[in-house]
């Protein structure tokens, strides 16, 4: 359950950064338009890359002992530095928009909501990289509970995101908003950098 709860709360840390890929799921929602689609799409991109990354990375860290010092101390870097940049981001907040009013097919949509996922090399770094190392990283049994918890939480997220658009929209247009969740999360990232530099230690 602790890795469960660790994988849920880095990804929701993570995912909640404001981008075009998260625009562009409020948009669909807004509209109601092929938005349960998208989400599917996006969701299922998210759980594909953590697995992938997670099971990578867990192979070498089997091999070599080193490898495990190794991830866990970038892993450590990676969540600091993001929670830093969103305690700097804080600082000066902006508002998430729902994007240009331009309608899309199913078809459409769908590429176009890869092209947010794929295209970004954001996720391959937090997908990929952090949120697979920190799960290579956890306790014997435990890479597969995290994995699972950071998929939830991006299920969580889009699905959340797209039902309750019409009444997120006007909060997320509030940069006081973004203010109090990037405080939240730069936290929440410090707080599991440090438990994984005391773990390491």
């Amino acid at each position: 359950m602790t890795s469960f709860l660790a994988g849920l709360g880095l990804q929701a840390s993570l995912i909640v950064a404001i981008g075009p890929q998260n625009a562009f799921v409020l948009r669909q929602g807004l509209r109601r338009e092929h938005a349960g689609a998208v989400v599917a799409l996006c969701v299922a991109a998210d759980a594909a890359l953590i697995a992938a990354g997670a099971a990578g990375l867990s192979a070498a860290v089997r091999l070599h002992a080193a490898v495990l010092a190794a991830v866990t101390w970038a892993s450590v870097a990676a969540v600091g530095g993001y929670g830093l940049a969103a305690l700097a981001r804080a600082v000066r907040p902006v508002a998430l928009a729902a994007g240009p009013d331009v309608r899309l097919d199913r078809r459409g949509a769908l590429l176009r909501a890869a092209a947010f996922t794929f295209l970004n090399p954001h996720v391959y770094l937090d997908a990929l990289l952090l949120v697979g190392a920190v799960a290579a990283a956890q306790p014997a049994g435990g890479a597969a509970p995290f994995v699972l918890g950071a998929a939830a939480a991006s299920a969580a997220w889009f699905t959340g995101l797209a039902l309750f658009a019409q009444l997120l929209a006007p909060v997320l247009a509030r940069p006081a908003a973004w203010r109090a969740l990037d405080l939240a999360t730069g936290a929440v990232m410090c707080a599991l950098a440090v438990r994984l530099a005391v773990a390491a230690g």
